[in-house]
């Protein structure tokens, strides 16, 4: 796995903006750099960023040749097959795996914030430095860093190093006398805590722009949100709005849809589980004008004063 990860991308970072709403990327490899290289150079050239080219990196000339000493190192330690090898390798895999985060976090440190003074773009006190890992929005780009094939055979070479030492240590031993169920109700609310859904952002009157129409979010009985897989956040003035940009930007992947309720105050609720009025009566600030309720019988109510029908999110979202 170490010795694939010489060939494959090792980390990814994505960037997303209205403007590229299918996103660039820039793909980090062990000798070089890959991806759309050359179009984010020439946008971070307006804002006075430097820019990328893998012969200013001496990384990218040692990290193949370190990468193959791990390799072998780890082969030799199979055959020697002594636990003070074993424990050596772990360690000395450890410790490159947090040092090469921290080399990459200062790489990122000083690409973001040693701006050109004589930029075309200054926006005082802002730095440009990409997330070390997750989502940071950057003025109108979104940024996204996480690993690529070859950083997840890193990772997946370091647990199975880790299982090896366990092993070895007898450390899960303690743990034998464990029923196999009680195990499982252990790690299953572990497991849904780190797959907990990211929550809603609360939507900022009067302060927040629709990603869409670009127009300022102003009326807390229409707004609505959606939030992408990657965990970016897009506000939207109008449920008609978000619906738009949903089918104008289909490759991405959402990980759900908010809706406000017409009846409270800038009070978001799941679109999936919402209830739906479509009526002219709803006067919405993009005339979408659908308006959404958190129960059947509120928005029955409504529809009843305004002689419409209820709606479900499928037959809003088809």
């Amino acid at each position: 796995m170490l010795l694939v990860s010489i060939f494959v991308p090792i980390w990814r970072i994505e960037l997303a903006a209205p403007q590229y709403p299918e996103g660039l990327v820039m793909l980090i490899y062990a000798n070089k750099l890959g991806g759309d290289v050359e179009i984010i150079n020439g946008l971070n050239h307006y804002i006075g960023m430097a820019t990328l080219h893998a012969e200013n990196f001496i990384e990218f000339t040692v990290l193949p040749y370190i990468i193959t000493g791990y390799a072998l190192l780890v082969l030799l330690t199979a055959f020697v097959a002594r636990k003070k090898m074993l424990y050596f390798t772990f360690t000395a895999f450890a410790l490159f795996g947090i040092l090469a985060m921290v080399d990459f976090w200062r790489w990122e440190y000083n690409y973001g914030h040693n701006l050109d003074p004589n930029a075309a773009i200054i926006v005082p006190g802002m730095a440009y430095q990409p997330p070390l890992i997750g989502y940071k929005q950057l003025l109108n780009f979104g940024a996204f860093s996480v690993p690529d094939i070859g950083g997840w055979l890193f990772i997946i070479s370091g647990l199975l190093l880790l299982v090896v030492v366990l092993l070895e240590t007898k450390a899960l031993n303690r743990f034998k006398k464990v029923k196999t169920q009680s195990v499982a109700l252990f790690i299953l609310p572990l497991f849904l805590i780190a797959c907990n859904n990211i929550k809603p952002d609360p939507i900022k009157l009067n302060k927040d722009s629709c990603s869409f129409c670009k127009m300022t979010i102003s009326d807390g009985r229409f707004a609505a949100e959606s939030i992408t897989k990657k965990g970016r956040i897009y506000k939207f003035d109008d449920l008609s709005c978000m619906l738009l940009y949903q089918k104008e930007n289909p490759k991405t992947s959402y990980q759900s849809f908010w809706v406000n309720n017409y009846l409270a105050n800038n009070v978001l609720i799941s679109a999936e589980t919402a209830f739906y009025v479509s009526s002219e009566k709803a006067k919405s600030p993009m005339r979408g004008d659908i308006a959404a309720f958190a129960s059947k019988e509120q928005a029955t109510n409504v529809a009843k004063e305004w002689k419409a029908e209820v709606k479900n999110w499928i037959r809003i979202n088809k």
